[in-house]
């Protein structure tokens, strides 16, 4: 059973379920639209996942069918009512950035389920994930541009590294909706799924990855982190660096063994 953690704010429910971690933004009335509290939320969540061993991976999603419309620049500069998440708020260096993934990325894989209207700083999020569960009635895009706005996120460095320069300046430019199916074939996310289950598929993604042996997959994260705009030659000796210390581990070692028993492994992360 999920549990609710201490971490929450008014605008920002996380809750954690054995090896996997829900973040839900809860603004319903204003389309999810970021405020202060919740990213200060965000925040104190990806610190979380980073720091707690027995958190494998993470699921970002929206309440009430709608992921974020986007930053409320009013919320965001009102604090919020509760004193201690004000009190986070001047604990945690750039909360603001690192709720919004733009530094300060959990080092547990990230999944995004997304419902309805994900633009603006929504799709900024979506770009800051790791793997992305659209329904098929979604609506993704940057609207910065059409407002006169830039996307702070780091969308205009982000997007044409994942997706291509043409596909990125497309989306960028032009400030326009983009499909589920379309994104789709950009590369941008990852699955489309029919309306209501987007966070149900991506709890089975997040069970098949909390299922794989966890200092392989924070090495694998890890290491396209560290060395994606590197040399091959550069990039493949922090990728040594890295992953010879998973190859000698215990995990390893038990997962060799599981699979000459026929039997599901038991990671112990170590």
């Amino acid at each position: 059973m999920a549990e609710r953690l201490p971490i929450s704010t008014e605008h920002c429910t996380v809750e954690r379920d054995g090896h996997v971690v829900v973040v839900t933004m809860n603004r319903p009335e204003a389309r999810n639209a970021l405020s202060s509290a919740m990213l200060v939320g965000l925040a104190g969540a990806w610190a979380y996942m980073s720091e707690t061993p027995e958190v494998r991976v993470g699921i970002l999603t929206g309440a009430d069918g709608q992921f974020c419309a986007g930053a409320d620049l009013k919320a965001m500069g009102t604090p919020p009512s509760d004193p201690e998440v004000q009190e986070r708020m001047r604990q945690i260096p750039n909360f603001h950035w690192k709720g919004l993934l733009r530094e300060g990325q959990p080092t547990k894989p990230l999944i995004c389920a997304i419902e309805g209207y994900a633009v603006a700083g929504g799709t900024e999020l979506l770009v800051g994930t790791d793997l992305r569960v659209v329904a098929e009635d979604a609506t993704l895009g940057l609207y910065e541009a059409k407002r006169g706005l830039f996307p702070m996120g780091g969308c205009a460095i982000r997007l044409p590294r994942q997706i291509g320069y043409a596909n990125a300046m497309d989306i960028l430019l032009t400030a326009r909706s983009v499909s589920p199916q379309e994104a789709l074939a950009m590369g941008l996310i990852n699955k489309v799924v029919p309306p209501g289950t987007a966070l149900a598929a991506a709890r089975e993604l997040a069970d098949q990855i909390a299922e794989c042996g966890p200092l392989a997959v924070q090495a694998i994260l890890r290491t396209y982190r560290e060395t994606q705009h590197l040399a091959e030659e550069e990039a493949l000796k922090i990728s040594d660096e890295i992953g010879w210390p998973v190859i000698g581990s215990e995990d390893a070692k038990e997962g060799s063994k599981a699979f000459k028993e026929k039997r599901p492994a038991a990671f112990k992360g170590r």
